[in-house]
């Protein structure tokens, strides 16, 4: 049994993009569901639908071929509105490139969409 999810799946990801593979499959969970929606809205990934199998599902991913890297961050670390661009910094290679997959209260967004909400959050994931 997989001790986080997230993790698994953007490694998975990965690892599939690195071998030119268009599909993947990675477990299904609604935070899971939502970095995917957020990858999609940005081209990461092509599209992915929910396969259930009486077992908590899965996602079957459609890859673009665009991913050059992905994980989890972890801890999990709070982040204020304003310390926002010390950790773009540090997860992602240069200024607007690439994005940070944010838990707030208002829901998983991106972390440019945090800014512009004036909101904080729990980092969960970088893409580029």
């Amino acid at each position: 049994m997989s001790n986080d999810l997230l993790s698994n799946t953007l490694v998975t990801i990965r690892n599939a993009t690195l071998s030119n593979k268009n599909k993947c499959v990675v477990p299904a969970s609604r935070l899971i569901g939502e970095s995917l929606r957020l990858m999609r809205e940005k081209g990461y990934v092509s599209d992915f639908e929910l396969i259930e199998d009486k077992r908590g599902g899965k996602f079957n991913v459609d890859l673009t071929g665009r991913i050059n890297s992905c994980g989890a961050i972890k801890p999990r670390f709070s982040v204020k509105m304003r310390d926002m661009e010390k950790y773009e910094a540090r997860y992602l290679p240069a200024k607007d490139f690439g994005i940070i997959i944010v838990s707030t209260p208002s829901g998983v967004m991106t972390h440019k969409q945090a800014k512009e909400a004036l909101t904080g959050g729990k980092l969960v994931a970088y893409i580029y």
